[in-house]
């Protein structure tokens, strides 16, 4: 059988991979009911569904021709690392900025990893998903997240 595109093949690959390994991870927990979901319930159910997509992906770089075989380019090397790295730096400052601090600063930062990058727009989605964050997180499901840095909300 012929690859008709590199990239959907790929990424049909890598989208298959990792969700066979979520929903896999996910059975060493209770899945629970539908009415009452147990700690494995969501992890199996999307790693399920991430994992048949990859297969959609797959089946169509194997079936639908592309322009010169869509090959896979270059790595993007400053987006990949800008992303990564705002994200771990947000998982190290949450417990101790909050999330007053931490979203912004994550937001900011994977924001400059993009084509475009406008002031107005990445503060706009800043405050947006600030706020947001806090009304899901800290009021709608009660979690203990701290929402100001530590020195400041003693």
């Amino acid at each position: 059988m012929k690859i008709k595109s590199q990239r959907d093949f790929a990424s049909g690959v890598m989208f298959v991979v990792v969700g066979a390994g979520f929903a896999i991870g996910a059975t060493a927990y209770s899945f629970g009911t539908s009415a009452k979901p147990g700690p494995g319930y969501f992890p199996l159910l999307l790693g399920v569904i991430l994992a048949i997509l990859g297969a959609a992906v797959l089946f169509k770089s194997l079936t639908i021709e592309s322009d010169g075989g869509d090959p896979i380019g270059r790595l993007a090397w400053k987006p990949l690392l800008l992303i990564l790295g705002s994200v771990v730096l947000f998982g190290a400052l949450l417990p101790r900025l909050g999330m007053a601090v931490a979203v912004p600063l994550l937001i900011i930062i994977s924001s400059l990893g993009g084509d475009e990058f406008h002031w107005k727009g990445v503060v706009a989605t800043s405050v947006i998903l600030t706020v947001g964050s806090y009304f899901v997180f800290v009021k709608g499901l009660n979690l203990t997240i701290p929402v100001w840095p530590t020195f400041l909300a003693g």
